[in-house]
């Protein structure tokens, strides 16, 4: 067999399994809870495996070991900002929305959570956050099928389309088929391929070149700045780069792994689960750079795309089997965040949108095909969308990423933590932090006014419009106060978790 035979075998294993996981998640999935939330049964490493392998993406084995490779450790801040932000994530927000979301009605989206939370008879305000979920998460989703399309083009010459339908059909189908439980299962897989790839490939890169001291000295003689995290760069710039970590107080595709817990207390394991899992996949994708500017140096020049370091650090140290796995980490990590983000996108058009227009009953079968539906919808949307391959699309990642964390992080943040949220300043932080990374970024030059990224902005004035707006529209209600401290007692397990 050829070597791309090999790596092909590798793939198709990969894929049939992600589709086998699919079709046994199928067989716990009775109604739309389940089909949206696993029923709120997922223990503490899937939790937070799933929710590191949705939220890292092909950035990971890809973005941040290319950006390294070319800038050195100076690209490392917002790695830095990442953990940061997930940790106190984990730490701060998880147990409270898992308790507020099962006591304020049951919630199984973060639009109806806060409708139901403060009491949002009109349903603009679930409205407003579903449409902005839609509208995003159908442009995250056909990022990330481009993505795979050109994944398959420059690994096996396959043609784009080809290579884009694939990943979009294996993809869609579990999801369609499993739903939140299958797109959890498969993320525990897709993120110890991701991690244990990025562990073991910079371990016998340092072996083939003969040591660390020989990696060290490869380094030192191309440049010695590569190992500073000061150098070259700019007070703004670091900022910037630890502002990325504002953004998962925002994102609903990590959020809901957290109101999917079992109960509020396994968020302590699943921190320490999924920060620990992050901590090696950061470290392993920054040693992955400097192993490949030391071998490419060593060995063979300088690399013609940086952001391949990974892919072929891979097929030079490994089997071709071997090698096809580590591609397949790859597919994983663009996998992952496809089929997280697309079953939100589905609640927010079934959940927050549809229902919130027409009030009907429906029976367990019913709703779970409702789901179905949804997730086809926005996978059709998304495809039409990656078949044009606009590296507009592909651009709107980051920008998606600061209008999540501006437009949600700081009213998810005021509504667990702040009893005289009201819907009017929720509303009103809402628009004002999504405008702010709009108009930041319309007005942006080199990624933001004065170089800042928008995300910063648009966090902070959300904050100040929502708690202005709050002080001036707040009128207490009984059964705000009652669910609020319900809610912050069930957190501290204080009281029993509702089955």
């Amino acid at each position: 067999m050829t070597d791309q035979n090999w790596q092909m075998l590798s793939m198709v294993i990969y894929l049939v399994a992600m589709v086998m996981i699919g079709f046994v998640a199928n067989r716990r999935t009775e109604d739309l809870d389940d089909y949206m939330l696993g029923g709120r049964r997922l223990g503490p490493l899937v939790s937070a495996l799933s929710a590191g392998a949705a939220d890292m993406s092909g950035w990971l084995l890809m973005g941040l070991p290319g950006a390294v490779y070319l800038h050195g450790l100076i690209e490392g801040w917002i790695a830095v900002g990442l953990t940061i932000g997930a940790w106190t994530n984990w730490k701060v927000v998880a147990p409270r929305l898992r308790s507020y979301t099962q006591v304020s009605g049951d919630s199984i989206t973060i639009p109806s959570f806060l409708g139901s939370r403060l009491r949002d008879r009109t349903h603009l305000l679930r409205l407003v956050a579903g449409a902005v979920i839609l509208v995003f998460f159908t442009f995250y989703v056909s990022s990330g099928m481009v993505s795979g399309g050109t994944f398959f083009e420059a690994s096996f010459g396959v043609n784009y389309y080809t290579g884009m339908l694939v990943v979009a059909g294996v993809t869609v189908l579990y999801t369609l088929v499993g739903g939140f439980l299958a797109v959890s299962w498969t993320d525990v897989v897709q993120g110890m391929m991701m991690v244990v790839a990025l562990v073991l490939l910079p371990i016998v890169g340092i072996i083939h070149l003969g040591g660390p001291g020989r990696m060290v000295d490869a380094i030192t003689a191309i440049d010695p700045n590569l190992f500073s995290m000061v150098q070259g760069g700019t007070v703004i710039g670091v900022i910037s780069a630890l502002a990325w970590g504002l953004g998962y107080f925002g994102q609903p595709h990590i959020l809901v792994r957290f109101m999917a817990l079992t109960s509020p207390k396994e968020a302590t394991n699943a921190r320490r689960i999924g920060i620990g899992w992050m901590v090696l996949s950061c470290l392993g994708a920054v040693a992955t750079a400097l192993v490949g500017i030391a071998v490419y140096q060593h060995d063979a020049g300088r690399l013609a795309n940086p952001e391949g370091v990974f892919i072929s650090l891979g097929q030079l140290l490994f089997h071709p089997l071997v090698a096809g796995f580590m591609l397949a980490a790859i597919l994983a990590a663009i996998m992952s965040t496809i089929s997280s983000q697309l079953l939100v996108t589905s609640s927010a058009l079934v959940e927050d949108i549809y229902f919130a227009f027409y009030k009907r009953q429906l029976s367990p079968g019913a709703g779970v095909w409702l789901g179905r539906a949804g997730v086809l919808v926005v996978s059709l949307v998304a495809a039409l969308l990656a078949w044009q391959r606009s590296d507009t699309i592909l651009g709107l990642v980051a920008f998606a990423w600061a209008g999540f964390g501006a437009g949600f992080g700081p009213t998810i943040i005021l509504s667990l933590f702040w009893r005289r949220l009201s819907a009017a300043g929720a509303g009103a932080g809402m628009v004002a932090g999504v405008v702010t990374v709009f108009a930041w970024k319309a007005l942006s030059v080199n990624g933001g006014i004065f170089g800042l990224y928008e995300i910063l902005p648009g966090f902070v004035l959300n904050l100040v419009v929502a708690i202005a707006v709050s002080l001036a529209t707040y009128r207490p209600d009984v059964e705000i106060e009652a669910e609020f401290d319900e809610a912050a007692e069930m957190a501290r397990g204080e009281v029993p978790v509702l089955q």
